[in-house]
């Protein structure tokens, strides 16, 4: 059997699995972190764009889409949450793969669930069918995957095609031929967010709609090719070095990746996050005071450099990816969320003063722990000459690290109250974490009714 029929054949299994409590929760976790996601993503400047190349194909269908009280199918909805759910770069991690398995996965299974009506207990499980095939396969593909490609964009496709095929109730061959479509369309290049452009956001949004697509093309007799991933000219060949395939399945369905996720603290790229946390301990553990500060050295693994290289940025993107900024913006402001990519904040002396302090380098243990270990040293030099030093080596909402579920709820309400109110926030909060069952179209309605 190829590598993807196996997956096939795990998938159709699957239907049969009676997954744990523990399993199913962290199931809801990762749905409710996405809407949290996607309702901060709905009222952008991109998501706007995005409806308005969209309208022909809005007012059709039984699709809700964020930040609008029109409707569409299946296929355009996927598209437009899977891009509106990563713009405010909230979105969760699997850090073993350098991947957010939520935009492509849940946005394609989301879709699928509320066209064909199916239950709550229905797309828990296709989430989770969808996350263990994707993050499988982004685990084996690193690190040298991630130097040209946004594993999101890439590897999303399997998540999404996978997610699919397990509500649709494909056979082995069917979810197979599923995959394999879906593998021939992934894409998604670094150089994508290394400037700042728009193009980011849609990598998971394609790769929810070449999922649903495959999946649904699958159902009626497309056929693909089952060798894709592990073949002379296939997705291991082309875009990684020596993929890890027999590490593929080890430990296939007695364990879930679903319960390691990263669910972020921040709003902003995860690579800025270690030194975040590392600054953040050292402000709270010495009562720093900003005034105090002569020196911040920040020493990271090479995506920390390359990839959060923006100093002094113009736009919340840059914002988003400049280390030197973040890190001033936790001490300045005291968190970094929403708030720290207002034009406020951008413009705030404060902490343009902050970023000049702010020295950023590859440091070489760190760099050989990447991409198990998303770790930062930092040193804070006060005026007065002490030295104050931290190794942070995990994230706060690492699985290692993990947030509580009412941090995660905090984080949701942070996000969703301003756009919703409280009493729709706390409705939504709810069914998502509680509800033994309900209809996927009623989980939509508690914010498609919010669109304006």
């Amino acid at each position: 059997m190829t590598l993807l029929e196996q997956f096939g054949s795990f998938i159709e299994g699957s239907y049969q699995s009676h997954f744990s409590p523990k399993t199913i929760h962290s199931a809801r976790r990762a749905l409710l972190d996405w809407h949290g996601a996607l309702i901060a993503g709905s009222d952008t400047e991109v998501a706007e764009k995005l409806r308005n190349g969209y309208r022909e194909e809005l007012g059709v269908g039984d699709c809700s889409i964020a930040g609008s009280s029109k409707k569409t199918f299946a296929r355009a909805a996927a598209f437009m949450n899977g891009t509106i759910s990563h713009i405010a770069e909230f979105d969760d991690i699997f850090r073993d793969g350098a991947y957010h398995p939520a935009c492509p996965t849940i946005s394609a299974a989301f879709a699928l669930a509320e066209s064909q009506d199916k239950s709550l207990h229905d797309l828990l499980a296709a989430i989770i069918v969808g996350y263990e095939v994707s993050t499988r396969i982004s685990k084996v593909i690193q690190p040298s995957h991630y130097q040209y490609f946004h594993t999101t964009g890439t590897v999303g496709v399997f998540g999404a095609a996978a997610a699919c095929a397990h509500l649709l109730r494909l056979n082995a061959a069917q979810a197979c031929d599923a995959m394999a479509t879906a593998g021939t369309f992934a894409s998604g290049l670094q150089q994508a967010f290394r400037s700042d452009s728009m193009t980011k956001p849609m990598h998971p949004g394609h790769a929810a709609e070449v999922g649903l697509n495959a999946a649904l093309l699958a159902q009626v007799g497309m056929t693909g090719t089952p060798d894709l991933l592990e073949g002379d000219a296939g997705f291991g060949a082309a875009l990684c070095e020596n993929p890890r395939w027999d590490l593929l399945f080890q430990d296939l369905g007695k364990v879930w990746n679903i319960e390691q996720m990263t669910f972020k603290n921040h709003g902003c790229c995860g690579h800025t996050f270690p030194a975040i946390d590392a600054v953040s301990h050292l402000l709270n553990t010495h009562n720093i005071a900003a005034n105090d500060i002569k020196h911040i050295r920040v020493g990271g693994y090479k995506p920390t450099v390359e990839v959060c290289h923006y100093v002094h940025p113009k736009s919340p993107f840059e914002a988003k990816f400049s280390l030197t900024y973040t890190v001033s913006a936790r001490i300045i402001l005291g968190r970094v969320r929403e708030k720290a990519f207002l034009p406020s904040a951008l413009s705030n002396p404060e902490i343009y003063a902050m970023e000049e302090k702010v020295t950023l380098f590859i440091d070489p243990e760190c760099a050989s722990h990447f991409p198990v270990h998303r770790s930062a040293k930092v040193e804070i030099e006060l005026v007065d000459g002490t030295v104050y030093r931290h190794h942070q080596l995990t994230r706060h909402g690492d699985p290692d690290e993990p947030l509580t579920d009412q941090e995660l709820v905090d984080k949701f309400h942070e996000l969703a109250e301003p756009r919703v109110g409280l009493e729709q926030a706390q409705a939504l909060a709810s069914k998502v974490l509680e509800s033994p069952d309900m209809k996927v179209r009623k989980v939509a309605e508690l914010w498609s009714k919010m669109s304006a």
